[in-house]
């Protein structure tokens, strides 16, 4: 079995794609589920966020798993797989790892070295564990794509900047309101404004602290659920307010944040047209969507007195501050490789643990029938003399054995380490059932249920 990822992200796939493939809440758990219950998959972890969305799942063929993943994403998304199909990159075994790693540590997202991603790919391996679609495998690489993201973000510079999706978003938003000069030195770009933001999500609760250092002058939060809304407002000394009062809440803001994970549009030009009449001569009114699918309905923009940013704006200034060849990203690239080379190497190490299981065991056993056969042969031998040489034909067999074995494993981790071991096999002439029989979990024997010994 092995590790495949099929997915489609900012880079490769227009927003308008991403937008109606982006899955969320039950929709999400009805696909997860159908992955997992396709031939050749073994387990799924489905991470979507407002610039991904990917499958990750535990494989035996590689073909069908593509084909079965490509036509359920099709199908549960309502795309046309003609249309998905070449918008969609696809990773296997070392290369789907080491993917998960950088996707982990911000290295592949719009802006490079955010952190925000890392908590969004715990969540979908929560997701898939409570849902019973995760694997071991895939929870073994999920743990050690989470402890990669830690350590990039711990041990390196790649989020000292902190840039986010949101900051970038407000930056490019107070440009917008006419704050041309950058927030350096402790300016702060939204002194003096009213801010609304729509949603109370983990991206939410960002642009809430983010606003609030930002200097806005007045910080409302609206939420379909309200207590929510007022749980994150009274962190900033802000307001909460129900959805509503949209309308109300847009004509006294000057930036509108929306993040909901809502399937629709949130705010429509119709909307936007009836807050401007009662604006009252104020500025423009910006709108910063970092939704996805978009809270902004398509033609808002055109409204004239409105600034639209959503995610293909920002798609452009995405990596502000970090750019491949920096410093923090090469740091950050390192220890990817670090980790992905420790784990392949455990991995190769641990496949030939059979091999030298059962060469041990073969040794054993040659070692048992000799003695057996001296003892016939000398019956008068004496048990502390038969049990002296006994010692002595064990230690001449594990001095034997040391190198090989030991060599076998360092190897385990090189180009051609399959070689290797069936190189050790065949010197030592071991029979591919005994080795078998030490890699086989016990779970896979009859009986191993009903409590049976099956040694």
């Amino acid at each position: 079995m092995s590790v495949l990822v099929v997915g489609l992200n900012h880079k490769g796939a227009p927003l308008a794609l991403l937008e109606r493939t982006a899955l969320t809440g039950d929709a999400l758990v009805k696909m997860l589920h159908d992955i997992a219950r396709a031939d050749d998959v073994a387990g799924a972890v489905a991470l979507s966020t407002c610039n991904r969305v990917e499958i990750y799942a535990e494989v035996g063929k590689f073909h069908g798993a593509v084909s079965a993943i490509c036509e359920l994403l099709s199908r549960h998304s309502g795309v046309p797989q003609a249309e998905l199909t070449p918008c969609l990159y696809v990773h296997y075994e070392d290369r789907a790892v080491q993917h998960m790693l950088a996707v982990a540590c911000g290295l592949d997202s719009m802006v490079v070295g955010e952190s925000q991603v890392l908590g969004q790919l715990r969540q979908a391996l929560r997701v898939a564990r409570e849902q019973g679609t995760v694997s071991r495998v895939l929870s073994d690489v999920g743990s050690l794509a989470l402890r990669t993201g830690k350590r990039a973000h711990t041990e390196t510079a790649i989020g000292g900047t902190g840039a986010s999706l949101v900051s970038v978003g407000l930056r490019a938003a107070a440009r917008q309101l006419g704050a041309e000069r950058a927030a350096a030195d402790g300016e702060q770009q939204l002194a003096g404004r009213n801010v609304l933001v729509i949603g109370a999500g983990s991206m939410s609760g960002l642009a809430v602290a983010s606003v609030a250092r930002a200097g806005a002058a007045e910080i409302v939060v609206a939420n379909r659920t309200r207590q929510r809304a007022e749980r994150l407002a009274a962190g900033v000394g802000g307001q909460a307010s129900d959805m509503a009062d949209l309308v109300a809440l847009m004509a006294a803001a000057d930036l509108v944040v929306s993040c909901t994970g809502a399937p629709g549009h949130v705010i429509t030009a119709e909307m936007v047209t009836a807050a401007l009449a009662r604006r009252a001569g104020r500025g423009p009114l910006v709108l910063l969507d970092l939704a996805m699918p978009r809270d902004v309905a398509p033609g808002v923009g055109d409204v004239p007195g409105v600034a639209v940013t959503d995610l293909d704006t920002l798609a452009a200034d995405g990596n502000a501050g970090l750019r491949p060849g920096d410093s923090a990203v090469a740091d950050v690239r390192q220890i990817v490789a670090d980790e992905l080379t420790a784990h392949l190497t455990a991995g190769r190490a641990a496949s030939v643990a059979p091999t030298v299981v059962a060469l041990r065991d073969k040794a054993a056993k040659v070692v048992d029938a000799e003695l057996a056969r001296l003892a016939g042969r000398l019956g008068d031998l004496d048990d502390s003399a038969l049990t002296e040489v006994a010692k002595s034909m064990r230690r001449v067999a594990d001095k034997l054995l040391h190198a090989p074995t030991v060599r076998v494993k360092e190897l385990a981790g090189a180009p051609g380490a399959d070689s290797y071991e069936d190189a050790l096999r065949v010197l030592f002439d071991l029979d591919p059932a005994t080795v078998q029989s030490v890699a086989q979990a016990d779970a896979h024997l009859p009986g191993w249920a009903d409590g049976g010994d099956q040694r």
